[in-house]
């Protein structure tokens, strides 16, 4: 039965406790959120209890009461939380407030604020710094960690506006800084990647702290219409979900033959049989650009792979990427806003990053497209929302891109458009390619020591 919003709950069928500061207070009965236990699955409530009735846990009382909260929030189909203004000394953003609308009811959890904090690129930890962080937020928090919010942070939940400061502090103090918020360049995200993936193309780490570190102060010190996000993952698999939930994608990719390797192949063949491996992989390439021959080898169309990287995943032993490898820029993915939910779209076809030189020209790139944005959106505007509302021919000619047909989404259905100058257009995009082949082999002549010449 729904309580009414004044009167004051009960626990266990007693008359709740006004001072709420007894650690072994009596515990707010939650029969709504205990049904939550009760699927197959892993269920957040069950680490809430393990806060809650934790006889160590300073902050016991805390959970205790949000639990409570929470149940009535069920039973009333309403949140009771609220925002504000909580930060730390010389950061604009970082700190996510919340503040009960129900604190008389629930005192102990009246002010429970979340800290972002920036997890290291490629989330690598040491088991000691994963203590470190758990020792911190117990002492200063409820105990309740994150790890990690889709936007990547450290998400540290459930803090007094007391407590903020002291638990930054501590934070920093082991080398941690705070994440984005608000109107703001947010928290970036890269994916383990060359660490450890074969699939790797780039240097995701160095992507991600380079970009980072360059425009710091777009996150610490929120000056944009809204927020902007950073996501790298070093091939299309896309293991950090930058193209349909980052502003700014960097996803590896290559754009020679992918590598076979045909002992592998038939080994693999041999392994799960022929019936498999024609209904698993090759039958499953979206642009068929896979055949099996009659030796167990394979043939692949490489002008007719789109990366899906189905076959590489199924057969990593056998297939790889190719050796010129680099990464495409995609701009605009998001979730639902002004216009609902969008994938990335491609801006930079391949741009190569192997040196630093090519690095320092990423994270130019992404500046230009932070002062795009800052210029032009509007308030409360993605940059994929800014991209549609202008139309991606205006955004193209204002950052001075080329337009590349790898940029197009989806080919007109419409049959009422001109297409008179196709050819023109068309032959313009070929001279371009020809031109950028030529200067290659013009430079790799010119780095060639010179020939003998053949006696005449």
């Amino acid at each position: 039965m729904a309580r009414d919003n004044g009167s004051t709950p009960k626990k266990n069928g007693a008359p709740a406790e006004k001072n709420g500061s007894s650690s072994k207070k009596e515990l707010h009965p939650t029969p709504m959120l205990d049904e939550l236990e009760s699927g197959p699955w892993p269920s957040f409530i069950t680490g809430l209890k393990r806060l809650r009735e934790a006889d160590d846990q300073q902050y016991a009382p805390m959970m205790n009461d949000l639990m409570g909260q929470l149940e009535h929030s069920y039973e009333e189909r309403m949140g009771y939380w609220k925002g504000g203004v909580v930060g730390v000394y010389g950061y604009g953003g970082g700190v996510i407030p919340r503040f009960s609308e129900v604190a008389e009811q629930y005192p102990e959890s009246k002010e429970f604020h979340t800290l972002r904090v920036q997890p290291p690129a490629g989330f690598h930890y040491t088991s000691d710094i994963l203590r470190s962080l758990c020792d911190i937020w117990e002492e200063h928090g409820s105990g309740l960690i994150a790890l990690h919010g889709q936007s990547g942070d450290i998400m540290f939940q459930g803090c007094s506006t007391e407590n903020t400061q002291k638990a930054f502090d501590a934070l920093n103090a082991v080398g941690f800084d705070m994440g984005g918020a608000g109107a703001a360049m947010r928290t970036s995200m890269s994916c383990v990647g060359h660490a450890r993936c074969e699939m790797s193309c780039y240097n995701e780490v160095k992507a991600h702290r380079d970009v980072i570190n360059e425009y710091l102060d777009e996150m610490h010190r929120p000056a944009l219409p809204y927020k902007f996000k950073f996501k790298f993952s070093g091939c299309p698999n896309d293991c950090v979900n930058a193209i349909h939930r980052s502003d700014f994608a960097v996803i590896g990719t290559w754009r020679d033959d992918m590598k076979v390797n045909q002992d592998e192949v038939k080994k693999y063949v041999a392994n799960v049989g022929r019936k498999y491996m024609i209904d698993s992989v090759i039958a499953n390439c979206p642009t068929r650009a896979l055949s099996l021959n009659d030796d167990d080898t394979l043939d692949v169309d490489n002008r007719s792979c789109v990366r899906c990287m189905h076959c590489l995943n199924v057969m990593p032993k056998a297939l790889s990427p190719g050796d010129d490898k680099g990464a495409s820029i995609l701009l605009g993915g998001k979730r639902s806003l002004k216009v609902g939910d969008t994938m990335g779209t491609v801006i930079v076809p391949f741009m190569k990053l192997d040196t630093d030189e090519d690095y320092e020209k990423l994270v130019e790139f992404a500046g230009e497209i932070l002062e795009f944005f800052g210029d032009n959106a509007l308030d409360h505007e993605r940059i994929g929302e800014t991209i549609d509302r202008i139309g991606l021919p205006a955004f193209l000619e204002a950052l001075d891109i080329d337009a590349d047909p790898n940029m197009v989404n989806h080919p007109r259905t419409s049959s009422y458009v001109r297409t008179d100058d196709f050819t023109e257009e068309a032959d313009k995009y070929l001279r371009k390619k020809a031109e950028e082949k030529s200067g290659k082999e013009d430079a790799a002549n010119t780095n060639e020591p010179d020939r003998p010449v053949a006696a005449e």
